[in-house]
């Protein structure tokens, strides 16, 4: 597969996507009190930063507590 072959209509948005959530879910854990997260701040940045999609996913599903 080359880069040629790549369809970037589809990988574009795609991209896009996992780039906003990265950036709203590193603004949301940067904005919450440490009391309302599952775990350490710090283990959570690198789930986002390093698990694409699903790290950013993983941290809104999981990661963080609910406020009431």
């Amino acid at each position: 597969m080359s880069l040629q072959d790549v369809n970037f209509q589809v990988v574009l948005p795609v991209l896009v996507i996992q780039l906003v959530l990265m950036i709203i879910g590193l603004v949301d854990l940067w904005r919450r009190e440490s009391t309302l997260t599952r775990g350490p701040k710090l283990l959570w940045v690198f789930i986002i930063l390093l698990g694409s999609i699903l790290g950013s996913v993983a941290y809104f599903t999981i990661g963080r507590r609910s406020e009431s």
